[in-house]
């Protein structure tokens, strides 16, 4: 097997494995690399505050520093929690001599209030560490801390991200967690240019602990592979973001982002291909079937939990048709990708009712209308015509539009089972019907298609 880039991390260790150096080495095994490590501090902690904290002698830590450095070939590297200044001036003379790019995270404060960075330490770290970080990825407080300013708008982020940058630093990250906002918002800033914002929808959830740790590995890990800065920023922005929307809390305080996720995704694939293949086989079991089945025939559609593009929606290839002789056939087999038009009325549905997990279309007419009537099913409806014209000319936009727009205006979007789509000239009248999983989605076919023969409710 081809070597793994190195990543060294040189930070404290939590012993409640979220942040640290624990969260960092999950994180850079999690991104495809190999993590390597240098302990600065032991820390008693959990997830309710840090009860204790030992720093070893700081010739301890020159030594791991000596021993890493010496045998193994670092790609690059993250500093995290340095504690003291003479742990910082031991690590900075090992960082005058790096030839790999060197991520910052300038630790002062964990998330529950416990200073990680003793007082004589804050100008250890801005004269012997910043100067040699080719990225610095304060928080809020931090930059505020470091850079002397107060920050609550964007003008005062360009002014403390050039304060910051004359301290020696190639690039500054001010990461806008603490910001109140609907999205959340980090501020790359370069020597010589402009404030960046690198934008990420905001994570509503208190398993926040350790995710600067988990940010700055992730950068530090996608410098090590090749990547350009900004890139390496924006994959770890998208790590961090589907680690938030999936962490869980491990004790009684907040808990850490899932730093897991992607292989919990992976892991989901099998499962969900699964699962539709055997809901596929369900569907064709049902009687009448043929009826419900549109002139551009079926499909249907299952998302994986955390589904963030087309790529991870399954649908069937070929998808399923009927014989004039009514005989339901699934072509093809379930695979990611494979109908994008019905994962996009998936994805927009999940954009106002994240508990949609799968659709499925079927003939619109006034017989369906009125068996959707005779069931009590909710529905919500989109009108081509109001579609903006920028996005009639994008593959599969309009579904994408009109399915966000259907459930974004209805009053009880939650309850919609069914979104109905009259059509226009060329495009054929579609229902989307919509459910939480498979088994309710074909249960719901099936009652539709009892009652349109008049064997149901």
């Amino acid at each position: 097997m081809q070597s793994l880039p190195c990543i060294l991390t040189i930070a404290g260790s939590d012993s409640s494995g979220g942040a640290g150096v624990q969260a960092d080495l999950k994180t850079i095994a999690m991104l495809g690399a190999y993590g390597a490590s240098v302990i600065t501090a032991l820390t008693a902690q959990n997830t309710v505050g840090v009860d204790a904290i030992h720093a070893p002698p700081a010739k301890f830590v020159a030594r791991q520093l000596q021993s890493v450095v010496s045998d193994l070939k670092i790609s690059a590297a993250k500093t995290g929690m340095l504690y003291s200044a003479p742990i910082i001036k031991a690590v900075a003379i090992f960082l005058r001599k790096k030839s790999y790019p060197l991520v910052v995270d300038p630790v002062c404060v964990a998330h529950g209030g416990a200073r990680l960075l003793e007082e004589d330490a804050v100008s250890a770290m801005v004269e012997q560490v910043f100067p040699h970080a080719d990225l610095l990825t304060p928080n809020l407080p931090e930059a505020e801390l470091f850079s002397g300013l107060r920050i609550a708008s964007t003008k005062d982020v360009a002014r403390a991200a050039a304060g910051l940058l004359d301290l020696g630093p190639k690039a500054v990250l001010i990461k806008g967690g603490h910001m109140e906002s609907v999205m959340a918002t980090d501020w790359f800033v370069s020597r010589g240019g402009k404030p960046i914002p690198f934008i990420q929808p905001r994570v509503r959830t208190g398993n926040v602990h350790g995710t600067g740790c988990a940010l700055s590995a992730a950068i530090a890990t996608g410098l090590g592979q090749g990547l350009e800065l900004t890139a390496a920023i924006r994959r770890a922005q998208g790590y961090l973001n589907s680690a938030l929307r999936t962490g869980f809390r491990i004790g009684k305080g907040g808990g850490p982002p899932n730093h897991l996720a992607p292989l919990h995704k992976e892991l989901a694939r099998s499962r969900i291909l699964d699962d539709l293949d055997a809901a596929g086989r369900r569907l064709c079991a049902v009687a009448g079937l043929g009826r419900l089945i549109p002139e551009v025939r079926m499909n249907l559609a299952l998302a994986l939990p955390q589904a963030e593009g087309i790529d991870d929606v399954a649908a069937f290839s070929g998808r399923i048709t009927c014989t004039r002789k009514g005989l339901v056939i699934v072509a093809g087999r379930p695979e990611f990708g494979a109908s994008s038009h019905m994962a996009k009325v998936v994805l927009a549905a999940r954009r106002v009712c994240p508990e949609v997990s799968c659709a499925a279309n079927v003939r619109y007419d006034d017989r369906t209308l009125a068996g959707l009537d005779r069931l009590g099913l909710e529905r919500a409806w989109f009108d081509r015509a109001e579609e903006p014209g920028r996005i009639k000319d994008l593959e599969g936009g309009t579904l994408e539009w009109g399915t966000y727009e259907a459930l974004r205006r209805h009053p009880r979007a939650e309850a919609v089972k069914a979104v109905c789509d009259p059509g226009e000239k060329g495009k054929e009248p579609m229902i989307r019907l919509l459910a939480r999983d498979t088994q309710e989605l074909v249960d719901l076919v099936a009652r539709l298609s009892a009652v349109l023969e008049g064997r149901g409710e």
